[in-house]
């Protein structure tokens, strides 16, 4: 509310009480104060009328703050008593003699006022009161009866005044007056004595006469100077007398306000403003009200160019000078229609005024009216010709018009001169002048002095600050020599930073930036410099931590915003590399720290348009894990102070409303434009899948018309061109034409545009226009080999057009990078080659399918798209059948129950390949089900269903599912494999003759199997029918050689049978025959050490490889003698040795000590061994008494013999686990680091992840315990940070949420993460974990004293019991 609303509102309350309408004026008066609390009239109009209403204690109150206001106003007074006559209360009464006493001392000042206006202006009155003074002179008890006498027959009194009688009269009167008051004066009516000695302003002689003989009178008083030097300002006399004045009253009293008034005005005068500034600022410290004051400390701050203080200082109102002020400051605010105004009123107020004239010549200025603007300089030029800051102006005007001025700078440089020469503090003259030796003489030494001379009178000059540093840093090696003088000079070490800067040599600034910081650790600007370009170059990481580090001081909006830009980018490249969880908390974190910018600066609309980027952003990842918090405040939800949980579709609507702020702000900026279109354009994608049923349409008109605009603004982007084709050819817009016309255009204003160029391909490939889609993307791989969208464009041609190449190009797409398309594409060729067996052994499969890897390729591949994708259901199917390619159990069993859509046409398949892995996992009953639930009439669906009938027991079903299959069987070799199948049920239930007469029938069949053949001859060993054994075995082995494990089958199904006919030494001969034809083969080994001393133990004595052949060997050479003493080289303890070399950990204490012995003894440096030896030492001397205690030299000997074991992690982890026994932390740490380094250099997945959780644990102890340092607590979310990037972990998430508990047990966050993982549970997660989870949850809530909560949490473990008894 301005000066003027609240006049308005004081006059409309006084109009109120006039009309009796007080509700009314107590409304009007409440307005006034919401601004000026302290208003008088308010609170005396607010007594009026709250007494009127029958409130007196409301009109006490009002009444009593008018009083503490301004005591010495007659009004609250008045009101006051009246208020206590009208009332009846006791205290009122009792009050109102004070009341009345104050209202005779305010009645005493005024009559003497009245009397000695009257004494001044009617002589006769004066010559009368003066003889009654001279007569009660020494009575001044009666003085005020004599005065309101004089006041009576003044008021009768209508004679013309006699000049002559005045002269000879009134000073007389005056001076007797003055001299018989004063001792009222001097009890505390001192400004009755300044009121009659200012009423003759032009008898100065008289006025000195006076001060002088009342000073003599009182010399230690100060009022009769104070008055002097009061009409010396009121007169604006500054002479030497005025001065020795002012000194005089400054050395009485040295806090008048009118002595630093006086010595102000005099500095003002001799262009000291500096010093007037601060004289008139202590006289204004005690005199607030003081339009004088006020008025030269204005006047000294203009001098000094200090516009918006000399503003502000200023309180006059029809002063030209203020005027002037107040309409540069419209002009400041771009208001030039009021400024105009101002200069209008002031020039039709004070005609001609130089002040006025310049005031419209610099409204024309802004008008860009140039040629009127010189007229009006000139003109006030003529007025004022020594105006240093109207030679400027016109300097300035000269500089900024037309070309033929600005081709000759000689006119403009020499009024720039005589500006300067004039006015020497107004800084914009240098700043000017440097322009002119900058740019036009190219004097760089000049144009730095002028610019630097404009810094030093104006610090807020930055356009001056910078130039300088600019020509500082082109003046050769100035802070090069700066730095040699002194190299602790951070500053010079900033300015070294920038001067690389502005050459783009990031390092080097880097560097001198990093020096500054390490010189002046608190300098904010050298470390957000070193952060700025480390974000330049891409090390987002370090700059955002560098960021935090800023924020850690304060709230640095750069910092928040640059922090925003890195946590973004790093989004981005989390979801380049597929890692959706880690873009979402990134973009969650850049959408915090975004807002907290917002709030310090919400009028930047690159702050508004990071934050719709960021929000935008999450349309990538799959909406069920787009779930970020966001403040309250910022999407409008209550409470505003709390996070909430946005989804993919509120996070879009939000990106929205926040490029729409952004708008407001910059509405012609056509980058936001498409910004905003795109944003309409993937909310009309994210509903259309979510909700296909709901019309996207108007979505997609507005990203048509947001886009437009952008290219209405700006119709040579060729990025804009292309965003609207995109939108163009989205479903439900369709208009191709508009699409081609859009890409063709984006590529005539870039021609290397390789996106527009893949899009134009699209394009074609979609009309089904093969060729000019072909050449489209054969230029864009031109532009740019590596972008993979125009070879997944290829790849499409050539699936389309059946060429061979298609799996190949395929493949490379997914080497470019991970792109949904090609990953799709390339694992549908890669099912497809797998479902082909007919081509096992040509080229294409060995090439594209065993040599290149494509199984595992694909799988991973697949994995990533399943992760973002995850309602495609053909993805699913597929990525189940390659992890079923790979024996990946688990891995597959979960693939083939997340694919979600029971109407695909895949779905006889899906079940197959479900069922399949239930199986293989072990998931028998499931398994049942799911193969239940198909048609059954496939080979395969049956021969599933009846294997998992016969894994649960339930043979009957298993015996009618194969019967059923037989019935299905087409081929000679399938009838084999099933008939051998029943055979082999019927022998697990006892029928032997039935199972007989089942492989009597594969052996009848064209094709027999060998497994048939095997299973008859096995029956015949078992039960000792020698003939049947041998005639099967005959049979077998005309099947030809077996691979594999057939060969150690038919092995030990010729030695049994030879064993059976009493043959044993052709068992070993056969045995041997074997491990002759297959040297390779670890089994046939261990066969033959297990038949050797069974059959020919006059044979142990063998050279065996493998780890549990070399265990039987040594039995055997320990059966037969051979032992350490008879041959020190081939013995049973050597080749033990080796078996424990192989296997260590199966022995026990006692043996592996004798055996490590003995190998010591041997081989003193071996380094398993020793680490084994020092570990069952270690592991005795824990177990002892002695064990709290390990001597320092047995941790340096368990140190010593880890270190020589370059490849064991566990090894690592074993002596981290004896350090930590022994309260060692900080070395066990070291350990598991080490362990750490290890497994990430032999590429140990696992190893990776248990050092991290260990060291995790390791750190979390001592936060647990109570002994919260920084560096446990980092190391804790360090570790289990970098554990749930490689993947989800329980573990780390419980040991991130105990971290929590052990800071803030009470806080929300805590409870939070507690809860996420008790109810993870119940969706598969570890019952331990989410217990452990549960008792600490427990007791937050209970130290919270939450007790609801505590028991639903108990009845939620109770129904998580109930739930895993059932399972």
């Amino acid at each position: 509310m301005s000066s003027k609303e609240v006049k308005a509102e004081l006059k409309s309350a006084r109009e109120a009480i006039k009309n009796k309408e007080f509700k009314e004026a107590l409304k009007h008066c409440k307005a006034v104060l919401k601004l000026e609390k302290n208003n008088y009239n308010a609170w005396v109009f607010i007594g009026v009328a709250a007494t009127e209403l029958q409130q007196p204690d409301q009109a006490q109150t009002a009444y009593r703050k008018a009083t503490e206001l301004e005591p010495e106003q007659l009004l609250a007074w008045q009101g006051l008593a009246n208020l206590y006559e009208k009332s009846d209360q006791a205290d009122f009464k009792a009050e109102l003699p004070k009341i009345y006493q104050k209202l005779i001392t305010l009645y005493e000042m005024l009559y003497i006022c009245i009397c000695v206006n009257c004494l001044l202006l009617h002589p006769q009155v004066a010559r009368v009161w003066r003889r009654l003074i001279q007569e009660r002179e020494a009575e001044d008890l009666e003085l005020l009866e004599l005065w309101k006498e004089m006041t009576r027959l003044l008021q009768d009194t209508v004679e013309d005044q006699d000049n002559e009688t005045q002269q000879h009269v009134s000073w007389q009167a005056v001076y007797a007056t003055i001299i018989v008051i004063f001792t009222i004066i001097m009890t505390g009516q001192k400004q009755m004595f300044h009121f009659c000695i200012l009423q003759l302003p032009h008898e100065v002689a008289k006025l000195k006469e006076v001060c002088d003989a009342t000073l003599s009178r009182y010399p230690t008083h100060s009022y009769p100077l104070e008055a002097l030097s009061e009409h010396y300002i009121r007169t604006g006399d500054c002479s030497e007398e005025a001065v020795r004045c002012f000194s005089r009253l400054s050395e009485l009293d040295p806090n008048n306000s009118h002595a630093h008034f006086g010595l102000g005005i005099k500095a003002c005068q001799d262009k000291k403003y500096e010093d007037a500034i601060k004289s008139i600022s202590l006289g204004l410290k005690r005199m607030r009200s003081s339009i004088i004051g006020w008025y030269n400390l204005a006047l000294a701050q203009l001098k000094m160019h200090k516009y918006s203080d000399s503003a502000t200082a200023s309180n006059a109102k029809n002063d030209p000078v203020i005027l002037a002020l107040k309409g540069r400051a419209h002009l400041q605010k771009g208001q030039t229609e009021e400024a105009f105004q101002v200069s209008a009123e002031l020039l039709s107020s004070h005609p001609g005024s130089v002040e006025g004239l310049t005031l419209k010549g610099l409204v024309h200025v802004a008008k860009e009216q140039h040629k009127q603007a010189e007229e009006s300089f000139l003109e006030a030029l003529s007025g004022s010709p020594d105006n240093g800051e109207l030679f400027f102006l016109l300097g300035r005007l000269f500089w900024n018009m037309g070309e033929e001025v600005r081709r000759d700078r000689s006119k403009a440089h020499t009024h720039l001169l005589k500006a300067a020469k004039l006015d020497p503090y107004l800084g914009s003259v240098f700043r000017f002048l440097g322009h002119y030796y900058r740019e036009v003489a190219k004097d760089q030494g000049r144009a730095r002095g002028c610019y630097k001379r404009a810094f030093e009178l104006d610090s807020s000059d930055a356009e001056s600050g910078a130039a300088t540093v600019d020509l500082s840093m082109e003046q050769g090696d100035m802070v090069s020599a700066a730095l040699r003088a002194d190299p602790q000079d951070w500053v010079c070490w900033e300015c070294l930073g920038e001067a690389y800067l502005n050459r783009r040599s990031f390092t080097a600034a880097l560097k001198a930036f990093d020096k500054a910081h390490t010189l002046q650790p608190t300098s904010i600007y050298s470390l957000y410099q070193t952060a700025a370009i480390k974000q330049i170059l891409g090390r987002f990481k370090e700059a955002a931590a560098e960021y935090r580090q800023i924020l850690e001081q304060e709230d640095y909006v750069p910092a928040l915003k640059g922090l925003g830009e890195c946590l973004l980018a790093l989004a981005r490249s989390a979801l380049d590399d597929y890692l959706d969880g880690r873009a979402v908390d990134l973009i969650q974190n850049a959408i915090h720290y975004l807002f907290r910018a917002l709030k310090q600066r919400p009028d930047l609309s690159c702050l508004w348009k990071l934050l719709g980027d960021a929000c935008t952003t999450s349309r990538t990842v799959s909406p069920n894990r787009a779930k970020v918090l966001v403040p309250g405040a910022l999407y409008g939800m209550d409470p505003l102070d709390q996070g909430h949980t946005l989804d993919q579709r509120q996070l879009l609507t939000l990106g929205e409303r926040c490029f729409g702020r952004a708008l407001k702000l910059m509405p012609e900026a056509p980058s936001l434009w498409c910004d905003l279109g795109l944003n309409y354009y993937h909310q009309s994608r994210l509903l259309n899948c979510l909700n296909p049923e709901e019309d996207q349409q108007p979505l997609l008109e507005k990203a048509m018309q947001c886009v437009k605009k952008a290219i209405m603004l700006d119709s040579a982007n060729h990025t804009y061109w292309n965003a609207l084709g995109v939108v163009s050819m989205a479903k439900g817009i369709e208009n191709f034409a508009l699409a081609q016309h859009c890409f063709i255009k984006s590529v005539k204003a870039e021609s290397n545009n390789v996106v527009a160029w893949t899009n134009l391909g699209a394009l074609y490939l979609k009309k089904g226009n093969i060729e000019l889609s072909h050449e489209a993307f054969k230029i864009a791989q031109s532009l740019e080999p590596l972008y993979v969208n125009c070879w997944i464009g290829q790849a499409l041609i050539a699936e389309s057009v059946g060429s061979y190449d298609t799996m190949d190009l395929f493949r490379h797409t997914t080497e470019l990078s991970t792109h949904t398309e090609g990953v799709k594409g390339y694992a549908y060729w890669v099912c497809s080659t797998l479902l082909d067996r007919s081509n096992r052994d040509s080229e294409i499969y060995l090439y594209n399918i065993v040599q290149m890897n494509a199984v595992s390729a694909a799988q991973v591949a697949l994995s990533k798209y399943t992760e973002r994708i995850q309602t495609d259901p053909d993805a699913f199917i597929m990525l189940g059948y390659l992890n079923t390619h790979l024996q990946l159990k688990k891995q597959a069993t979960e693939a083939y129950r997340r694919f979600a859509s029971p109407h695909t046409d895949k779905l006889s398949f899906a079940l197959r390949g479900y069922g399949h892995a239930l199986s293989d996992d072990g998931q028998w009953e499931e398994a049942v089900r799911i193969y239940s639930s198909t048609p059954l009439e496939e080979l395969h669906d049956l021969i599933g269903l009846a294997l998992a009938y016969f894994r649960i027991g339930r043979m009957p079903e298993s015996v009618q599912a194969y019967e059923k299959a037989l019935a299905v069987a087409s081929s000679e070799k399938e009838k084999a494999c099933i008939l051998t199948a029943l055979a082999l049920i019927q022998h697990r239930l006892g029928n032997i003759d039935h199972a007989k007469t089942l492989l009597f029938k594969c052996s009848m069949l064209k094709e027999p199997v060998s497994e048939s053949l095997q299973c008859l001859c096995s029956l015949g060993l078992v039960h000792g029918d020698v003939t049947l054994a041998s005639a099967t075995l005959t049979e077998l082995l005309k099947l030809g050689e077996g691979v594999g494990g057939a060969v150690e089958v038919r092995c030990l199904l010729t030695c049994t049978l030879l064993a059976l006919q009493g043959n044993y030494s052709g068992v070993h001969r056969e045995a041997a025959r074997a491990i002759h034809r297959n040297p390779g083969n670890p089994s046939l080994w261990a066969l033959l050490s297990r038949l050797v001393p069974q059959y020919c133990p006059n044979k142990a004595n063998v050279s065996i490889h493998t780890s549990r052949a070399l265990l039987y060997s040594g039995v055997n050479q320990l059966a037969s003698g051979r032992h350490s003493g008879e041959d020190r080289r081939r013995n049973a303890l050597k080749t033990i040795q080796r078996a424990v070399l192989l296997c260590p950990g199966k022995l026990s204490y006692n043996q592996t000590l004798w055996i490590s012995s003995e190998v010591l003894s041997v081989s003193p440096e071996h380094p398993v061994v020793l680490l084994r030896l020092r570990q069952v030492q270690c592991e005795r001397l824990l177990l002892s008494d002695a064990g709290n205690c390990v001597p320092p030299a047995v941790l340096d000997q368990l140190s010593a013999a880890v270190m020589a074991n370059h490849t064991s992690v566990s090894a690592w982890h074993w002596l981290a686990e004896v350090y930590h026994s022994q309260g060692l932390l900080a070395q066990a740490s070291v350990a598991y680091r080490q362990s750490l380094q290890l497994a990430s250099q032999l590429g140990d997945h696992i190893g990776k992840i248990s050092s991290l959780l260990r060291l995790a644990l390791l750190a979390l102890m001592p936060c647990l315990a109570g002994v919260c340092v920084s560096e446990w607590k980092d190391l804790v979310l360090e570790a289990s940070t970098e554990v749930l990037k490689m993947g989800s972990s329980p573990v780390a998430l419980l040991f991130q949420a105990l971290l929590q508990f052990s800071i803030k047990m009470g806080a929300r966050e805590t409870r939070r993460l507690l809860e996420k993982i008790v109810y993870a549970s119940a969706s598969g997660g570890s019952e331990t974990i989410a217990s452990v989870a549960r008792w600490y949850l427990l007791r937050h809530l209970h130290a919270k004293d939450d007790l609801e909560l505590i028991d639903m949490n108990e009845l939620h473990s109770q129904t998580q019991a109930l739930y895993l008894k059932g399972s």
